[in-house]
């Protein structure tokens, strides 16, 4: 693609701005009192921290996963936000530390904490084997548990059942355009150290092949739709991991783009879900958002759609990508368990667009009102998505 690269930085930034812009019209559903100056600086510091890809930083993944429990522990009141707050750094607290511990050893076996030259170091040969073989494993577990794949899915979910639609989806890509930086950082030029990229591309391979099956298993039997975008989105993640394990690097504009997908199609996706009820068994009238915003619909419906890899879209470019990067690396079971998670994400998608518009129709007046900053959220969303398809066409 002969892009110049201000292009394509452009390109990357934008979407974020739009998700932001998004998200500052769902603050317009917030109580009074729960409104004000705080919820703006959570939004300027969550679109800069999209903005930086500097995890080589000792302090940047700490300060991440800081931001954001300190974004959803600030209410007092709203005790889903304190749960997720406490999870969240549970989990995140504990990788972070083991990780940590991954890195004092390999600093201490190596006698460097640059990471090109720890593999310079290693490949002599002169250091233990079950030191650096244990200290590495660790090293990438932050990484693994911020992508929210499987059995690491559940904070995904959480995030979204809990916390204000304002917040949840930029906390969510975050965290997980952080911990994918993470992986890309820690394993930059492994191959250097045959040894451990082999080992580092194992683990990779078993924790995405994890990811994909049992993060298709949830979505299959999930019945809360907000739960289900946080499923989606932990798909998403398991497709770095699954890009990791084919033996190819991130590249930096590949992980751009990710991000921009990633911050407009959850913003869209989860303001939709809102307005929907648990899944039945048997099909509903379907929500009033469908039949009085036909167009806010679709738009929810495009970003949906997107984040679960339909043809056409940006995110089904992007499986597409890593579907093309298995077949070459010939990683057949990972492709096949790819296909299988990609068709059981398209079949929840169509369940939850029968959900939506409902069958048969109506027969009952609407007494719910859909808010105009949630419809607004939608447009803008679904706009973006639509713009950031046309862009990257007209630049190829």
């Amino acid at each position: 693609m002969n892009t110049i690269p201000g292009i394509e930085r452009w390109l990357a930034v934008w979407p974020v701005a739009t998700a932001l812009v998004a998200a500052g019209s769902l603050l317009g559903l917030e109580r009074h009192r729960r409104s004000g100056v705080a919820p703006i600086a959570i939004l300027v510091a969550l679109g800069w921290g999209l903005g930086q890809t500097q995890v080589e930083r000792p302090f940047w993944v700490p300060l991440v996963v800081g931001l954001v429990v300190a974004a959803l522990a600030r209410d007092q009141d709203d005790l889903l936000h304190g749960e997720c707050a406490l999870k969240l750094l549970w989990v995140m607290g504990t990788a972070l530390a083991l990780s940590w511990a991954g890195i004092e050893l390999l600093t201490l076996a190596t006698g460097t904490d640059v990471v090109l030259e720890q593999w310079a170091v290693l490949e002599l040969g002169l250091e233990p084997v079950f030191l650096w073989s244990t200290a590495l494993p660790l090293s990438l577990l932050v990484g693994v548990v911020m992508l929210g794949g499987a059995p690491f899915h559940f904070w995904v979910a959480d995030v979204f059942q809990g916390a204000r639609p304002w917040l949840a989806p930029l906390a969510v890509t975050l965290l997980q355009v952080t911990g994918a930086g993470w992986l890309s950082f820690r394993l930059a030029y492994v191959e250097r150290f045959p040894a451990g990229a082999q080992l580092a591309w194992g683990l990779m391979h078993i924790a995405a092949l994890i990811a994909l099956i049992a993060g298709a298993a949830t979505l299959l039997v999930q019945r809360r739709p907000e739960r289900r975008v946080g499923t989606l989105a932990s798909l998403n993640g398991a497709l770095v991991l699954v890009l990791l394990a084919s033996g190819q690097p991130l590249e930096p504009g590949w992980l751009a783009t990710w991000a921009a997908h990633l911050a407009l199609a959850l913003t869209g996706a989860s303001t939709v879900t809102r307005f929907l009820p648990v899944s039945a068994h048997e099909a509903g009238c379907g929500a009033p958002l469908a039949r009085r915003h036909p167009l806010a619909t679709a738009a929810g419906l495009l970003c949906l759609a997107s984040l679960a890899g339909f043809p056409g879209t940006p995110g089904g470019a992007l499986w597409l990508r890593v579907g093309r990067s298995l077949a070459h690396a010939a990683a057949t079971p990972l492709l096949l368990a790819l296909g299988a998670t990609w068709l059981a994400a398209l079949i929840v998608t169509l369940r939850q667009v029968r959900e939506l518009t409902g069958v048969p129709p109506p027969s009952a007046t609407e007494v719910r009102p859909v808010p105009v900053q949630a419809r607004v959220a939608l447009a803008i969303s679904g706009v973006g998505l639509v713009a950031l398809v046309a862009l990257r066409i007209a630049h190829r």
